[in-house]
């Protein structure tokens, strides 16, 4: 049969061609055309595998990531039924467990709940959760520098260099105003109704009433806390000057003042002169006795100054005490408090600078001749003070 087709085809010259052109077309087509295998055999040329047993060969890969699902490898019997057995499967290097189902994809008759038993065990999974794939660190965008370059379109001959910062030599005084502040810590000697008026942190030395102070090492090192030179005033309090006040005034208050009868005398004064005003009034007038006792041109302690003329009616230094009323404490508690900033005034840890060196005052409802020849200070609640020009002496 074969001898005859090659001498058909060769025999092509005869008359009768009508065959020829179909029969080579169909040997083309049944050579050219693959069968099943070959279509398998393409695929593994294709996909790089080169064994002649790669197209029976199944592959099996991991689950990408955050997926719940096993890898599944179906039986290729059909009718073997396994979704219910355990351990059904194979553990592949790499890749995990590997479960097996068949293609029906039935179970058995008996369902699970009867063939387990459940009792001392808990419940299947009710919710797995994917695990999301890691982020990128940040450490936040504060210090995080965008951009170096400047765009060419702003200045074509720019070049990239880093700009001399402005606080150049000043950042210790930049980091200093930043610096945490200490709220006062209130003296707990002093009534926490004066605590606002404290100026001073060391009290004269005479006052009693006042400890002195513990050194403050963060304005001074220990080593010059203990090796500070001698105070000229020797612990006393001596009021700062300002411009205008008076010589007399940078000396200390004689040490009687601080005795038992003394303060009597200016915790009355205060009482009767200023208790209806504040804090601040009653000290105010506190400070003109004192600067009063302080001017040479009046009496050297507290009681001479307050009872000065008290013999003239109604024409003495204070009013209450030349008034011809017997004075009488009404509220102790107002007498108490007098008492309190007759104390803190006279050992200077309350100086009013805006009072100074005044030596007179009166109320604004009157207008005495001799304010005309005097410096007005300031106007503290219902009194109004006064400084002389000449120091007491004009």
């Amino acid at each position: 049969m074969h001898r005859r087709l090659v001498t058909g085809i060769f025999a092509a010259t005869s008359p009768d061609r009508r065959f020829l052109s179909p029969l080579i077309v169909g040997i083309g087509m049944w050579l050219g055309f693959p069968t099943v295998a070959a279509y398998q055999d393409v695929t593994s040329l294709v996909s790089g595998v080169s064994a002649p047993s790669a197209r029976w060969t199944t592959v099996v890969e991991k689950s990408v990531a955050g997926s719940v699902h096993a890898a599944e490898l179906p039986f290729a019997d059909g009718g073997a039924v396994t979704a219910s057995i355990s351990g059904a499967g194979i553990v592949a290097p790499g890749i995990g467990a590997v479960s097996f189902r068949g293609k029906t994809g039935r179970s058995g008759e008996v369902p699970d709940e009867e063939r387990i038993v459940r009792s001392g065990k808990k419940g299947r999974v009710v919710k797995v959760v994917p695990v999301a794939p890691p982020k990128p660190f940040g450490a936040g965008s504060m210090f995080r520098q965008t951009r170096l370059l400047i765009a060419p379109a702003a200045a074509a001959d720019v070049r990239m260099a880093f700009a001399r910062p402005d606080i150049r030599g000043k950042e210790v005084a930049i980091a200093a105003a930043f610096y945490a502040k200490k709220e006062k810590q209130r003296d707990a000697a002093v009534p926490a109704f004066l605590a606002d008026l404290v100026n001073n942190e060391k009290a004269d030395i005479l006052a009693t009433a006042y400890a002195p102070p513990a050194p403050d090492y963060a304005q001074a090192s220990p080593f010059l806390t203990l090796l500070k030179e001698e105070d000229p005033a020797g612990g006393r309090f001596v009021p700062p000057l300002a411009a205008g006040d008076h010589s007399w005034m940078a000396k200390p208050l004689p040490a009687s003042v601080f005795s038992r009868a003394e303060q009597k005398c200016l915790a009355t004064a205060i009482y009767f002169e200023a208790r209806g005003e504040s804090a601040r009034g009653q000290a105010a007038v506190a400070q003109v006795v004192l600067n009063r006792v302080r001017n040479p041109a009046y009496p050297a302690t507290i009681c001479g100054v307050v009872y000065q003329n008290d013999n003239w009616r109604n024409r003495c230094q204070f009013s209450f005490a030349c008034d011809g009323v017997k004075d009488r404490i009404a509220s102790r508690t107002h007498y108490e408090r007098a008492e309190e900033i007759a104390m803190a005034v006279t050992a200077g840890k309350i100086f009013l600078p805006e009072v100074a060196s005044s030596t007179h005052y009166y109320a604004d409802y009157v207008n005495p001749r001799w304010s005309r020849t005097m410096e007005k200070m300031k106007k503290i609640g219902l009194h109004i003070f006064y400084r002389t020009y000449g120091g007491g002496w004009s």
